[in-house]
């Protein structure tokens, strides 16, 4: 193994899932039925991503997602 210089990915795969989902314009309850978990969820996933880019919408979040790399739209 050693010395891996890929950086630890910034969203967990959950969080991924429900990013992709979003840019796909799906609704906070399409997102919560299709990955079987609640609304709620669905939305602490996407205010712990909007944390964690230190950003202030779910549009922002995404934009910056993109620009980082994280997400393909």
């Amino acid at each position: 193994m050693g010395n891996d210089q890929k950086a630890k990915p910034l969203l967990t795969n959950r969080e991924r899932e429900v990013f992709e989902l979003l840019v796909l314009d799906k609704t906070t309850r399409d997102i919560a039925q299709q990955l079987f978990i609640s609304e709620k969820t669905v939305r602490n996933h996407i205010s712990n991503v909007m944390q964690k880019l230190g950003v202030k919408g779910r549009s922002q979040a995404v934009v910056e997602l993109v620009r980082l790399g994280e997400l393909q739209i």
